[in-house]
This record gives C-alpha cells, sequence and structure tokens, in this order.
C-alpha cells in the first residue's frame, strides 16, 4: 500500500503566504490604473520606499543574538517547568501551609503583565540585597547581579505559574486504575508517580507545554526594558541609526518566525516519542473486543480449544 502524505501546515501556510503576497501585488494593477506601469512601480518601491539593503544587512546584527534570546528560553523553560512542576504537586497533594502560599503567587503571577514582573524584578531584586547588607552587614554588590539574571527570574515565575496549573491538570487526567494496580504490586509513592504517573502526564501536558515554550521565546523580546541586549533590543539599536525601522523590524519578525517553526517541530518530535501507537485492527471485532477486555480471547477458536 502507498503511504499517505502527511499534511504539512507549515508547507500549506508558506504556499497559501506567497499565493497572498503575490495576489496583492498584482491584483490592484489590474484593478485600478495607478501613474505607474507594474514594472516601474515594483522598481520604484524598492529604490524610494522599501530600502532593500538595509532589510538585508538587518539579519546578520540581530542574527548574531539568537544565542541570548536562546539562552533566556532555555533557562527560563527550564527553571519554569521546574517550579511548575512542584507548585502543582503542592496543589495535588493540598500541602497546608504551602498551598495557600501558592495560590497566592499563581494568582498574582498570571493576574499581572510580564512587563510589570519584569520591571519588579529588576527594582526589587537590589532592594532585597541592599535590606540584607543592611540588616546583616555583608557586602553584596547590587551593581554586579548581570541584567540577563533577573530576566531569567522573572521569565522562570511568570513560566512556573502557568506551567503549574498545566502540569496540575496532566497529573490529575492520568487513570486512577493504573495508579491504584501500581499500589496493589507494593510500589512506593514514589516509584509510583515516577514510574506511572509522570510518563502518563508527560503525555497530556507535552503540547501545552510545548506552546508556553514557543510563548516564552517571543515573550524573551520583552527583555530589552532590563538593558538585556537580545534580538529585539539589537533591532531597535539598528533602527534607531539606520532610521530603517520597517525594514529592521521585518527581519526580526522573519526571523522570529523561523525560530518559532524549529522548536514547533521539535516540539512535534517529542509528542511522536512519547506517544503510544495502538495495535491496528487485524482481526477485526474480535482484536477490538480484546483492547476492551483483556480476558476475553481475540480468535474465535481460543474458545474451542479451551
Amino acid at each position: 500500500m502507498k503511504k499517505k502524505r502527511s499534511f504539512n501546515p507549515v508547507s500549506a501556510a508558506l504556499v497559501a503566504l506567497i499565493v497572498i503576497l503575490i495576489l496583492a501585488a498584482v491584483v490592484p494593477f489590474l484593478v485600478f490604473k495607478g501613474q505607474y506601469s507594474f514594472s516601474n512601480f515594483w522598481h520604484l518601491f524598492f529604490t524610494k520606499i522599501f530600502n532593500w539593503n538595509a532589510f538585508v544587512s538587518a539579519f546578520g546584527p540581530i542574527i548574531e543574538k539568537i544565542p541570548m534570546s536562546l539562552e533566556l528560553t532555555v533557562i527560563s523553560g527550564f527553571f519554569g517547568l521546574t517550579l511548575g512542576l512542584l507548585l502543582a504537586l503542592v496543589r495535588v497533594n493540598k500541602i497546608p501551609v504551602l498551598n495557600p502560599i501558592r495560590a497566592v503567587f499563581v494568582s498574582f503571577t498570571r493576574g499581572t503583565p510580564i512587563l510589570v514582573q519584569l520591571y519588579l524584578t529588576y527594582t526589587g531584586v537590589p532592594l532585597i540585597l541592599q535590606a540584607i547588607n543592611l540588616n546583616y552587614n555583608t557586602n553584596y554588590n547590587i551593581n554586579a547581579i548581570p541584567t540577563a539574571v533577573l530576566a531569567i527570574i522573572a521569565f522562570s515565575f511568570n513560566e512556573a505559574a502557568y506551567n503549574s496549573e498545566t502540569i496540575r491538570a496532566a497529573i490529575q487526567s492520568v487513570d486512577k486504575g493504573q495508579i491504584e494496580a501500581a499500589k496493589s504490586l507494593g510500589m512506593t509513592p514514589f516509584q509510583v508517580f515516577m514510574g506511572v504517573t509522570l510518563p502518563e502526564a508527560a503525555r497530556v501536558a507535552t503540547a501545552p507545554l510545548g506552546n508556553s515554550l514557543i510563548g516564552l521565546l517571543k515573550g524573551t523580546s520583552l527583555a530589552f526594558v532590563v538593558s538585556v541586549v537580545e534580538m529585539t533590543a539589537q533591532a531597535q539599536i539598528l533602527a534607531g541609526s539606520t532610521f530603517r525601522t520597517f525594514e529592521t523590524y521585518f527581519a526580526l519578525a522573519l526571523i522570529y518566525w523561523v525560530l518559532c517553526i524549529v522548536l514547533e517541530n521539535l516540539i512535534r518530535l517529542i509528542e511522536y516519542r512519547l506517544d503510544v501507537h495502538m495495535p491496528r485492527r487485524s482481526t477485526g471485532k474480535f482484536m477490538m473486543d480484546s483492547l476492551s477486555n483483556p480476558f476475553k480471547p481475540a480468535v474465535k477458536g481460543a474458545q474451542k480449544n479451551d
């Protein structure tokens, strides 16, 4: 049998975008007659209006800042996932003292903009260190803290608040029958969680956590407000020096788009690795019966042999 080609939404979107751009460039000249012909207009557009050289030259400096944006994304995503898992366990187990604190933290973090959280971290952490120096006669250098660390703190806490609810929902979606079966085999609560609950919850949470990671990558564009020079900050510097704002930000948008496509495909690969493929219906309804009832034979002849 010929294998069916899988639908690739990225390719379809690229084709649709190209078609839309072509129609947007051609249709107005067919409907409305302007002062210039089709070829003359686009020649003037790319020489007088849109600066092609500024657009192309913007890619190099922005691409040089990709490692900083990825560093913010990966480190913040790791700490956000770890802290989110801990917060989810606190809520699932309803730990008396920690659960109310978790509820306030999640509510505050999800109820305030990430931009405000960046400002609070940027100005609040030095105040905390200053208070520690005052009370304990320490000598922490407030100015020595890298601004990237402050941005990572803000992004990590923000990710943890959202990831905790995603992980909590994934943990509670695990079939309780599997957990009870594992306990009946003499497994400890830690073994049940690591061997049964966590793998099953990971399958459910991978997609929403991946979407959150993509959102985090785009959210790192706000790190410039705490003096972190990543891709967006570099684009601002270029736009301020060349005065070609549209061309610079258009190049930045294309770079972000490519990075998000790569990240999206990596997440799909992880989903595929975690996915459990059920056996095919090779024996008709008897195979389906055996899947729904493991004690029922999959072949008619099995009952006769008994």
